[in-house]
């Protein structure tokens, strides 16, 4: 048997399980806000920095998840608690870190927003983190469980077929985006 007929090893399978699961968390928030803002603004905006259906910010939080709740068992009201604080200190951080010392760049204002309750600056709101502590829960109970499930059952060519080329779009994107073009970024 040769190299390309093995099985890939547990630990190669969970860590592109893993990788999947951040790019659908950042893909769940592109859809996510995509939805917000045509409810919002009464049409649909490009959100993102890249040209992809992907938001970063939401797959850290989506890896914060996988790493935290994957194969605990975690009362569900600590995980959406949990998802409700971690995610509040996450997007305040980044959006205060991004306004003060990245010459005021907003990628998001509260203050310009429907349903802002509980706003701090432009930077976090409660309908924001209760969203995210819905989906993450969503997300934890159902997501992560079914990919981990749908990954031992997929053989090693089904696996790279998705995997390689969604990496390269995914980091391809994401290089373009925030290094070689940073749009937001320029002074």
């Amino acid at each position: 048997m040769d190299n390309m007929e093995k099985e890939l090893s547990s630990r190669s399978k969970t860590i592109i399980t893993v990788f999947m699961l951040v790019v659908l968390g950042c893909m769940i928030g592109w859809v996510y806000e995509m939805l917000f803002y045509r409810i919002d603004m009464g049409h649909f905006i490009k959100r993102g920095q890249g040209f992809g259906p992907w938001l970063p910010i939401y797959g850290f939080g989506g890896l914060a998840l996988t790493l935290v709740t994957y194969k605990r068992k975690i009362n569900p009201w600590i995980i959406f608690v949990g998802t409700i604080i971690g995610a509040g200190i996450l997007e305040f951080a980044t959006g205060y870190f991004c306004y003060h010392y990245m010459d005021g760049l907003r990628l998001w204002d509260y203050n310009t927003e429907i349903w802002n309750w509980g706003n701090i600056g432009g930077y976090v709101c409660l309908r924001s983190v209760l969203v995210f502590g819905i989906l993450g829960l969503l997300y934890s109970l159902w997501v992560i469980p079914g990919f981990f499930a749908l990954s031992e059952k997929w053989s090693k060519k089904a696996i790279l077929a998705v995997s390689i080329p969604t990496a390269i779009l995914f980091f391809g994107d994401i290089l373009y985006a925030y290094i070689i073009h940073p749009v937001f970024f320029k002074a």
